[in-house]
């Protein structure tokens, strides 16, 4: 896959302003939860709640492509044990749309001023897929106290990476589909050939990915799909390029991580042909996540699910609230036990 018809790296396209979403406001659809908007600075962030304010609160992190109704199965049943706040990210859902500024540092300290601004208090932490990297950064990079431990839910750690540490490179894996995407749709939607998209897909992509991303789009007169609707496909660019990565080396990012951490590791595959990965992160990969993180000195618990596709908290929400909570309820009382023993001395 070359680069062949995508911006280079550095320019940015127009339009170059940031957009709202007043200005997009006929691509947006009811939900179950009230949506609210908080001014952040650069970005406003949109989110929503579920729970009672008393529970200790649990930040969800949503993946690529994803806007917070991605959970809105899960939070009714997180919300017995949880006050959820489900965001967008900036780039995705109701969120500001920021030309030229996709990086995870910029996301991962979108994300530490909505805990000070609206979470307000220590929360645990559980992401997908790149929100499943932004759990890690927050992991290493919150400010200290803010996050209390983290669920990295199959996140493509290494693997988003154009020249990772460890296995499977981003170009042998997902990246191909942040091509299609950025070629076909450019940044803030300025081609936008959904219909040129659908056609390019089984020849600009994996055998592999063209049958499982795209069985379902084969009507390209049925429009993209609601969640791509919300989404600025200048993510794509940022990841196929690289620059999403900038300065955020993952094994040093994992390296300082600070929290517990819960991984869970679904399906996953390495083609024998050509040693691509079909998943998000590959079993080697996910060993070289568990020493970096327990060298660091925190607990890492694994859970494998390899029956379970990519978005677990959509797919099988049951299974997804019954494993965080019981987790949390395993970290939380170690946190109190702990805190009870400094008291005593």
């Amino acid at each position: 896959m070359t680069q062949a018809g995508l911006t280079p790296p550095g320019e940015t396209p127009s339009p170059s302003r940031r957009l709202e979403a007043a200005d997009r406001e006929d691509t947006f659809v009811d939900h179950a939860y009230p949506e609210q908007l908080v001014d952040l600075g650069e970005v406003r962030l949109n989110y929503a709640t579920a729970g009672d304010p008393s529970l200790p609160p649990l930040l969800l992190i949503p993946g690529q492509t994803e806007s917070w109704w991605g959970y809105e199965s899960a939070m009714p049943l997180l919300a017995e044990r949880f006050c959820c706040y489900a965001v967008d990210l900036r780039g995705q859902g109701r969120s500001s749309w920021t030309p030229g500024r996709y990086s995870l540092d910029n996301m991962g300290n979108d994300l530490v001023r909505f805990i000070d601004t609206v979470i307000r208090r220590p929360a645990m932490v559980s992401g997908l897929s790149s929100g499943g990297v932004l759990a890690a950064w927050l992991s290493a990079y919150a400010r200290p106290g803010q996050v209390i431990a983290a669920v990295w839910e199959d996140p493509p750690l290494f693997s988003s990476e154009l020249t990772p540490a460890y296995g499977p490179a981003m170009r042998q894996c997902i990246g191909p589909l942040w091509a299609l995407y950025a070629k076909w749709l450019g940044d803030q939607w300025s081609i936008g050939d959904w219909e040129g998209l659908v056609r390019a897909a089984p020849s600009e992509l994996p055998g592999w990915a063209a049958g499982l991303l795209f069985g379902r789009m084969h009507d390209a007169a049925a429009g993209p799909p609601q969640n791509l609707r919300e989404y600025d496909p200048e993510w794509a660019r940022a990841f196929w390029t690289g620059t999403v990565t900038a300065n955020c080396d993952h094994a040093r990012m994992i390296a300082a991580a600070r929290v517990p951490v819960l991984f869970t590791h679904h399906f996953r595959l390495i083609e024998a042909d050509t040693g691509n990965l079909i998943g998000a992160i590959s079993d080697g990969q996910v060993e070289q996540v568990r020493r970096l993180v327990t060298a660091a000195g925190q607990p890492f618990e694994y859970r494998s699910f390899p029956e379970q596709p990519h978005a677990m908290h959509q797919a099988d929400p049951q299974l997804y609230a019954r494993t965080v909570t019981e987790w949390a309820a395993s970290v939380l009382a170690v946190g109190a036990e702990e805190s009870s023993s400094r008291a005593g001395r």
